[in-house]
């Protein structure tokens, strides 16, 4: 079974306040294109949308709410009126935070079979008003030349890294700016359009499953 690290193994943001309008319709629009484009890559097939709740002034209530995609589009204007249509009773106020999108991809295998996997790579869009911007993160070990344990595995990324490090480029392409690395984790580094390769020593980079 491949690990899946509770943190990020690296992202990419993309600050798109000069590029797209804000609001959810908007945001959806530009996770709908994303998609199609890690689609494209075999990374992501979406199938729902995560989200917390939060009033400004008072801050995160406590509330997350997942919504099936059911076969919708992520622009189809409905998705759009279902998700807002889950807001908390009780606070009418509310507002959605940052959305994720959730869904399988396929992973190669060091003989270069695709593997299903879920969550493979994640998508995050925001609907904020006052600020536009989306991320892609990666949580397994298959982007990196080792794995968690500190082996290394060039089949396996040989088989994959291309494949991420062309999506990126291609999302960049789509959006018109480039994606930011983002902060480094416990369990990577992201740089360029990949991941930072770990210092090895005597062969084996470092042993990151006290964590996983």
């Amino acid at each position: 079974m491949l690990r899946r690290a509770p943190r990020e193994c690296g992202s990419w943001w993309w600050d798109l306040d000069d590029v797209t309008e804000t609001g959810l319709v908007p945001a959806l629009g530009t996770a709908a294109r994303m998609a199609a484009v890690l689609g494209k890559h075999a990374l992501l097939e979406p199938s729902s949308l995560e989200w917390d709740w939060f009033e400004r002034g008072r801050g995160g209530l406590g509330v997350h709410t997942r919504l099936g995609l059911m076969g919708s589009r992520l622009d189809d204007p409905e998705l759009a009126e279902q998700a807002r249509a889950c807001r908390p009773v009780g606070h009418p106020a509310a507002e959605m935070s940052a959305l994720l999108v959730t869904g399988p991809g396929e992973r190669l295998d060091a003989e270069g079979e695709p593997r299903r996997e879920p969550r493979l790579v994640e998508l995050t869009v925001s609907p904020d008003p006052y600020g536009c911007w989306a991320e892609v993160a990666v949580h397994h070990d298959v982007w990196s030349p080792c794995d968690f344990g500190g082996e290394p595995h060039p089949a396996v990324h040989a088989n994959n890294a291309p494949r991420l490090a062309a999506a990126l480029r291609a999302l960049d392409a789509l959006l018109g700016v480039p994606g930011e690395p983002g902060e480094p984790t416990y369990f990577g580094v992201a740089e360029g359009h990949g991941l930072k390769a770990p210092e090895l020593v005597d062969g084996l980079g470092p042993d990151l499953t006290d964590l996983l």
